[in-house]
């Protein structure tokens, strides 16, 4: 059964039929149910979307192409905010969501990619390889990292974290700062930063920049910041996070640290949960800050000390863009310090 056959079946022009499923507002309430009902009875399911994108050269999809896996990216709060925001615009311009990870394998990429009439590239992509998979001149946007000739959507990494660096700092003095770092070395590491390790390139990964923040304000409170230590998390999970951070808590007490600048939410509480199963006090004897401003460390006790980021803005903005309801112009959206109790 075609479009073409039940117009006939009808009595009507094909135009109307496609009016039927398409633009409701064209026709009658009482002509549009009568023809979907026909077309229900009949076995006719709609017009054709592989055929519509031929004629229109539009797919009226958009694909997100995620670096983490989609197991990881949907359970994440932060990415999961993110595409939030994403999948709200598209729904109200009626745009259907194409999740994609840049981990699946090339040949996959390439054949789900040719669907897309635009892409969003979220997050550190773990080669650059994945760029090769799109269309050539696909209109893309970059969130969280730069593609050249692209627009990208990012926060103020840099000065909000010394904004969160120094109001830990002021706090009350500390002898023993400490960063911990998410992803921000070349070679693979799930522990402490040495000089043997390479930093990834800031136009390749936020973290640079909030590194910077930390740097900045730590220089401003006399430290020396290539001698503050840092370890490095590979992957921004309980799990992953866990056993470099029980190495940094279980070091002798004239070692330990007693503030420690965390890259994400995520780490600053797993470091939270640790540090309270030793018997530490927060924040007498620690001091924590995160990044995200993720509902989860503001419910608990203490309330985490955080800068907050509306990742669900990101989605919202970067999905405008693609659809060319805003100027595809690169855009660097504020974040807000929250004062919590894990750093007084």
């Amino acid at each position: 059964m075609t479009l073409k056959d039940l117009a006939r079946e009808l009595g009507v022009s094909t135009a109307t039929i496609s009016n039927a499923f398409n633009r409701p507002d064209q026709l009658s309430p009482k002509l549009r149910e009568r023809i979907l009902a026909e077309a229900r009875r009949m076995g006719y399911r709609g017009p054709d979307a592989k055929a519509r994108s031929l004629r229109t050269g539009r797919s009226r999809i958009i694909s997100v192409i995620l670096a983490e896996s989609l197991t990881y990216s949907l359970n994440d709060a932060v990415s999961s905010e993110f595409l939030s925001g994403v999948a709200e615009v598209l729904d109200t311009q009626d745009h259907t969501l194409l999740l994609l990870s840049a981990r699946q394998a090339r040949s996959h990429l390439i054949g789900s990619a040719s669907m897309a009439d635009g892409f969003i590239v979220y997050g550190l992509m773990p080669t650059s390889d994945v760029f090769d998979s799109l269309p050539v001149n696909a209109a893309l946007v970059a969130v969280d990292f730069n593609v050249a000739g692209h627009p990208s959507v990012h926060v103020d990494n840099e000065p909000a974290s010394f904004a969160i660096a120094d109001r830990a700092l002021r706090a009350k003095p500390r002898r023993r700062p400490a960063i911990l770092n998410l992803r921000l070395t070349v070679e693979t590491c799930n522990g402490r930063v040495t000089p043997e390790h390479t930093l990834l390139p800031a136009d390749r990964t936020i973290t640079r920049a909030r590194l910077a923040g930390f740097h900045r304000a730590l220089a401003q409170h006399g430290f020396s910041p290539e001698r503050v230590p840092m370890w490095n998390v590979e992957e921004n999970t309980f799990e992953v996070c866990a056993p470099v951070i029980s190495a940094v808590l279980d070091l002798p007490d004239d070692e330990r640290p007693d503030l420690l600048l965390c890259m994400s939410d995520r780490i600053a509480l797993t470091a939270l949960t640790l540090a309270e199963q030793r018997g530490l006090r927060i924040p007498e004897d620690l001091c924590l800050t995160g990044f995200d401003g993720i509902a989860e460390g503001q419910y608990r006790a203490p309330r985490l000390t955080t800068v907050r980021q509306e990742s669900g803005d990101k989605g919202r903005l970067a999905a405008r863009m693609i659809l060319g309801l805003e100027p595809p112009h690169s855009r660097l959206l504020d974040t807000e310090l929250i004062h919590g109790d894990t750093c007084s």
